[in-house]
C-alpha cells in the first residue's frame, strides 16, 4: 500500500483554525436561533438544532478533508433503541444527530451551562445528569429513558462515560444496559475510528475517511445488565480492532 501524503503542518493548522472558527461562529449563531424554538414542538426544535451537526460535517469535509463511512444503516429498527457507542471524540456527537433516527442524549448537566449552546441543547430534552450522584443518576436515566424509548426515540449512551484515546479501552459502566434491560428495549453498539482524525484535545484535524460501524441489534429479554454490558463492549472492541490503525494513534 502506498504511504499516504499529508499537507505540511502550516496547511493543516489553517485548515483547522478556518474550520475551528466555522464551528465556534455557527454554535453562537444556531444556539442563539434555537432557543428561539421554545415555543415548537420537541422535534421540530430537533430538526432545526440538526442544522448545526450538518454544516460542520459539510465544513469539515470541504475544509479539512475529512469524510465518513457507515456500515450497518440498513439493519437498524425502526422503533425505540439505546446505542451503546463508543466514545473517542466529538465528531460523533455531530454524525449520531444525522444518521440515526431521533436521538435524546444522555449527557452531564453541566453542559447545559454554557450560554446559548447550552440553552438550545437543554430545549432538545436530553437526560442531563449529574455523574457523581452514582445510583441517582441511574435511576433518573432509567426513569426519563423509559419514556423517551417508549415514543419511539433512540437513546444516545457513551458507556466509557469520557472520550478514549485511540487504542484504550475504558471500563464500561452499566448504565446503559440497565436502561435497556430495565425497560426491555434492544441495544445498538456503534463503534468507530474518529479519534484517530479528531483526537480529544488536538486542534488539528487530520484529512481522511472515518469509519462507522452500526453492530447488529442486540435482544436484552432475558438477560442482566452485566451480560448486555459485556456482549455490547465485545462487539465493540472488536470491532475497534478491525477499524483501527495504531499509525494513526499519536500523529
Amino acid at each position: 500500500m502506498p504511504e499516504v501524503k499529508f499537507p505540511s503542518r502550516p496547511v493543516l493548522y489553517l485548515r483547522s483554525a478556518i474550520y475551528w472558527l466555522g464551528m465556534v461562529l455557527s454554535a453562537g449563531i444556531i444556539g442563539t436561533l434555537t432557543v428561539f424554538t421554545f415555543p415548537l414542538h420537541v422535534d421540530r426544535r430537533f430538526r432545526f438544532a440538526q442544522s448545526f451537526a450538518r454544516f460542520n460535517l459539510w465544513l469539515i469535509e470541504k475544509v479539512c478533508k475529512l469524510s465518513y463511512e457507515v456500515e450497518g444503516l440498513e439493519d437498524i429498527p425502526k422503533s425505540g433503541a439505546v446505542v451503546l457507542c463508543k466514545h473517542q471524540s466529538t465528531w460523533e456527537t455531530l454524525m449520531l444527530q444525522i444518521d440515526l433516527p431521533s436521538v435524546r442524549w444522555v449527557l452531564k448537566k453541566e453542559l447545559l451551562m454554557f450560554p446559548f449552546f447550552g440553552w438550545g441543547l437543554a430545549l432538545m430534552k436530553p437526560i442531563a445528569i449529574n455523574r457523581s450522584s452514582g445510583r441517582k443518576a441511574v435511576t433518573q436515566m432509567i426513569e426519563q429513558g423509559r419514556e423517551m424509548l417508549k415514543d419511539g426515540y433512540w437513546v444516545v449512551v457513551f458507556p466509557e462515560g469520557t472520550r478514549a484515546k485511540p487504542g484504550e479501552q475504558k471500563r464500561y459502566k452499566a448504565g446503559g444496559a440497565m436502561l435497556a434491560v430495565e425497560t426491555g428495549f434492544p441495544v445498538v453498539p456503534i463503534a468507530h475510528n474518529a479519534g484517530e482524525y479528531w483526537p480529544r484535545h488536538s486542534f488539528i484535524k487530520w484529512p481522511g475517511r472515518i469509519k462507522v460501524c452500526i453492530g447488529p441489534v442486540i435482544d436484552t429479554r432475558g438477560k442482566t445488565a452485566d451480560e448486555v454490558n459485556a456482549e455490547s463492549r465485545q462487539w465493540i472492541e472488536n470491532k475497534m480492532q478491525e477499524i483501527s490503525d495504531p499509525a494513526r494513534w499519536n500523529r
